[in-house]
This record gives C-alpha cells, sequence and structure tokens, in this order.
C-alpha cells in the first residue's frame, strides 16, 4: 500500500501498523520513520503521543484538527477497549457530553490529554482481568473511518453501575440509562456474575426492576441476580447516603434516587 493510501485508510494509526504495512511493500524501516517524520512536519499527520498518529483531513490546518477520540482510545494499546461512560456515548447512550475517555486494557498506562480531550486507562475488575476480552461483551464497529474496540451496551450498562465513578455519578448514569431502549437481559446477567460483586448484582438488579415494563423485565433474570445480592444492607454506593431500605435487594438507596428528584440532591 502506497504511504497516502495507508493515511486515507487509516484515521489513526501507530507507529507499528505503519512500519509493518510499508515494510512488507518492500520499504525500510528506516524510510517508513523518515516518511512518517516527514508527514508531521508537512501537517499531513498529528503526533498524538509516541507511537501514535491521526491524520489531518484534508482543507483542515493542523492546529485546529480534532482526531476522533473512539479511534484514538483504540489505539493506546495493543488490546484497548472504549469502556463506562465513553461506551455509553458511543452506543449513543450518555446524557452529558465528555471529554473524558475511560478505555480497558491489560497493561499499565498513565492518563494523558491531547486538545481538550482526556484518556483514561482501566484495569479490568480482577475476576475478568485475565479473560479473553477481559470477560467478553467487546465489539469491533466501524466509525469515522477505522475500527473501534468498544464494550457493548450491555457491558457498559454493567460496568458502570459497578464503578459509578467512571459513569460519572448516580444521576449522569440513571438519566443516561433512562435513554436505552432495549438490552440483552442474558448478557447483562452473564456478564453481571463474572463479576463475582453481591453489590453490583444488587445494583444492576435494582436498575433492572425499576425499568421492568420498559425493557420488558421477566422474573427469571432478577432471580438469578437476587441469589447473588448482599446479605446484609449495603449502601447504593460509597457516600453511605441515608436512604430506603430496598429489600428485595438488600440496597439503602437514597430517596432522591428512587424518586428521580435530581434537582434535590446533594
Amino acid at each position: 500500500m502506497a504511504p497516502l493510501d495507508f493515511l486515507e485508510a487509516h484515521p489513526a494509526f501507530t507507529h507499528g501498523e505503519f512500519v509493518s504495512a510499508h515494510t512488507a511493500a518492500g520499504r525500510s524501516q528506516h524510510t517508513s520513520n523518515n516518511l512518517l517524520a516527514s508527514y508531521v512536519a508537512s501537517g499531513r499527520l498529528l503526533r498524538i503521543r509516541r507511537g501514535l498518529y491521526a491524520t489531518v483531513p484534508r482543507g483542515v490546518e493542523p492546529g485546529e484538527a480534532s482526531p476522533d477520540p473512539y479511534l484514538v482510545a483504540t489505539k493506546l494499546s495493543t488490546n484497548a477497549v472504549v469502556a463506562y461512560h465513553a461506551a455509553l456515548a458511543f452506543h449513543g447512550k450518555a446524557r452529558s457530553v465528555w471529554r473524558r475517555y475511560h478505555y480497558l486494557t491489560g497493561v499499565r498506562l498513565r492518563p494523558f490529554s491531547f486538545r481538550g480531550m482526556e484518556f483514561v486507562p482501566v484495569q479490568a475488575p480482577p475476576p475478568v482481568r485475565s479473560l479473553p476480552d477481559f470477560g467478553g461483551g467487546v465489539l469491533t464497529r466501524r466509525h469515522a473511518g477505522g475500527e473501534v474496540r468498544v464494550t457493548s451496551l450491555e457491558r457498559a450498562f454493567v460496568d458502570v453501575l459497578d464503578a459509578p465513578d467512571k459513569g460519572g455519578g448516580w444521576e449522569e448514569i440513571l438519566r443516561s440509562l433512562d435513554l436505552v431502549e432495549f438490552l440483552d437481559l442474558d448478557a447483562v446477567v452473564e456478564y453481571t456474575l463474572r463479576l463475582e460483586s453481591a453489590l453490583t448484582a444488587a445494583r444492576v438488579g435494582f436498575v433492572l426492576e425499576q425499568h421492568a415494563e420498559e425493557w420488558m423485565v421477566e422474573e427469571k433474570p432478577l432471580e438469578a441476580l437476587r441469589r447473588h445480592a448482599p446479605g446484609q444492607p449495603r449502601y447504593l454506593d460509597g457516600s453511605r447516603t441515608t436512604g430506603t431500605l430496598v429489600s428485595r435487594w438488600n440496597l439503602v438507596v437514597p430517596e432522591h434516587v428512587l424518586e428521580g428528584r435530581w434537582e434535590e440532591a446533594g
């Protein structure tokens, strides 16, 4: 593949991908490195961080170019997966626009920012960390001229309930989930139980029950989750906010969450 053809086909790419494509075409790594340097110098490419590049669309000044954050996050490690609130946003189910993008990765990396966007690596929860695709529910989707690895809507639903800080807090999470029209409940239950967290099972069951009518939630998935709910009452989150005990889930849920009175929270 000719170098310019590669740029057209890869809106975001790694140094290794560029070199592999061009050494396969008979060019040396030295030549490939020189090409990358010249494209950056001419404004054809943005260097996002060491080893990661994005193409600059024709007619756009390099200083004004903004690479697609989902493509960037996917390229931040060999197994990176867009997750949590960023996954909800990718699926069109986030209430608020964020400039923070969490992604799952199997290696330890530092957060970094680029042009107002923050990319935050997350180690998958221990029970699923060593499993293929970090426990499953990982999709590859065509997007913005490239490919994005992103958690499914079902996994994103469970993940933000498992780690509310990565979903923007309870108001953002629950108002975002109000935008969901359909869930594969078998996939939700299966992934939830893989996390081996009684609190997460209760949170997922509680939210499913709150949306039982619109999501057509029957008793079977609820019962599967209830068998793994806490044996003793637990607070919905770490703030230990007082509220009503929802005995079916052994969850103490703040009144404003139960009634959706967000403007009265805090």
